[in-house]
């Protein structure tokens, strides 16, 4: 099976390491360009066996798989690049949540699915978002599924609800770790703990509760219970979060759809653009 990554910057080559880790690919079903090809020639040298093209035409070609690992904002230009060489078997993969599957259906013959991933993926954790468009057969989804399984849990779902799932499985690792550094922070600045023990503290903390959450059984109201004895040092810690968040996370949603929003503007305006483009030539 021949699976094609265009772009190999952080997401591209992270997922194409996690791939290779788990065993789920190996280096001579993978094909690689980039615009920078002094990136993609370093990751044929870290995997050896990999394929680097000098075009995402190749790349894509006789894919059976094509992972589009763009910014967004470049996809118009990746699109218009590649669907000449694009036929109905093929599934096309973007990994970014602003490209709207409908706009991928429209403008090329093959199946088109979303999948974000989190950087935890690279360890073989967190989850993989999974949206599929009308072409995805059955058989499509078990593919993808048990590719995407083995870096992590897949989760299928709505469009709609693509932006909000993003927020916590893809941007949650960078907003809970900034949480913890600050607490970090205070922590060797006010009592004098070294930062490589309270890392280490705070790291297995979240390892463990992710743990607990997923296969513990416990509710996320229970594990509050559970930890904070009425009146004791957790229910105080816990008032002070109460008091000093309120409306912390109404706002972080909000600012991030609204990013998604302009994400989505600028893309209906490029792809227009990149229509008209091609109806002149």
């Amino acid at each position: 099976m021949k699976v094609a990554f265009i772009g190999t910057g952080s997401m591209g080559s992270l997922l194409i390491g996690a791939f290779l880790r788990s065993g789920a690919l190996h280096p001579h079903n993978i094909y690689a360009t980039n615009r920078s090809s002094h990136k993609a020639e370093l990751l044929a040298k870290r995997h050896p066996g990999l394929h680097i093209t000098h075009s995402n035409v190749e790349a894509a070609r006789g894919s059976h798989i094509i992972f589009l690992c763009v910014k967004p904002l470049d996809f118009p230009d990746v699109i218009s690049e590649i669907k000449h060489v694009l036929n109905e078997e093929q599934i096309v993969i973007s990994i970014t949540s602003p490209v709207l599957i409908q706009k991928l259906e429209n403008l090329i013959p093959s199946k088109v699915a979303k999948i974000i991933p989190s950087i935890t993926n690279s360890v073989h954790s967190g989850a993989s978002l999974c949206i599929y468009g009308e072409r995805i057969q059955p058989e499509n989804r078990i593919l993808l599924e048990q590719l995407m399984s083995s870096v992590g849990t897949p989760l299928v779902l709505k469009e709609t609800e693509t932006r909000i799932a993003s927020d916590i499985a893809s941007c949650g690792p960078a907003f809970i770790t900034y949480f913890l550094q600050q607490w970090i922070d205070s922590a060797t600045e006010l009592t004098g703990i070294s930062r490589r023990e309270a890392t280490i503290l705070g790291a297995e903390m979240l390892v463990g509760t992710g743990k607990l959450l997923t296969e513990g059984g416990f509710t996320m109201e229970e594990l509050q219970r559970r930890v904070a004895v009425p009146g004791g040092v957790t229910a105080q810690g816990l008032a002070i979060l109460e008091s000093r968040l309120q409306g912390v996370f109404p706002s972080l949603i909000e600012v991030t759809h609204r990013k998604y929003d302009e994400d989505l503007s600028k893309l209906e305006t490029l792809f227009n653009n990149s229509a008209q483009n091609t109806t002149t030539d």
